[in-house]
């Protein structure tokens, strides 16, 4: 099955140092994976084009905002993963990922939907619990004006295909309503 992901890219210089982060808690997936906030993941179910346009008209609904992030948390014992909480921004998060689901998105994750980014993920609990204090007090913020579109393949690795602008201006420039 071939996915494509709605995410948030973490710029840099914060990017970089949480993928370092995320490897020195021997998460398999810290190469593999920039680091990011999840807006869905859904099947990739029609021509690249098709989805590229629904997500635009989404995008359409919400201005660029600012995400701050603040402190760690976890999932578990339900999924053994340790993550940054969004303190800013979770509701404009919360919002796209609500608009992509009105624009015909259907997202494959069984969880309601918590706005986040991973820090370590499958590892055993000695460093699911090391992430969590190491990170308990690390804060960083950033202006999300871009939504990244991956594609993702039967093989489990994720490709960057695409990136679009929030706002209505940038929408309707291309063509959608």
């Amino acid at each position: 099955m071939v996915h494509a992901g709605v995410v948030l890219r973490l710029p840099e210089p914060t990017g970089r140092e949480l993928q370092d982060w995320r490897a020195s808690f021997e998460d398999q997936s810290a190469d593999a994976v920039a680091p990011h906030i999840t807006l869905m993941i859904t099947e990739l179910d029609r021509p690249w084009d098709q989805l590229a346009d629904r997500v635009r008209q989404a995008l359409a609904e919400q201005d660029p905002f600012h995400v701050e992030i603040n402190g760690t948390g976890t999932f578990r014992p339900l999924t053994p993963v340790v993550y940054l909480r969004i303190e800013r921004g979770r509701e404009q998060c919360t919002a796209l990922h609500a608009a992509l689901a009105r624009h015909g998105l259907v997202s494959v994750s069984p969880f309601d939907y918590h706005p986040h980014v991973t820090l370590a993920h499958g590892t055993d609990d000695a460093a699911l619990d090391r992430a969590q204090e190491m990170l308990r007090t690390y804060r960083a913020g950033f202006l999300v004006d871009r939504v990244h579109l991956y594609e993702g393949d039967a093989q489990g690795h994720w490709h960057p295909r695409q990136s679009l602008a929030l706002g209505a201006r940038t929408a309707n420039e291309h063509g959608a309503h």
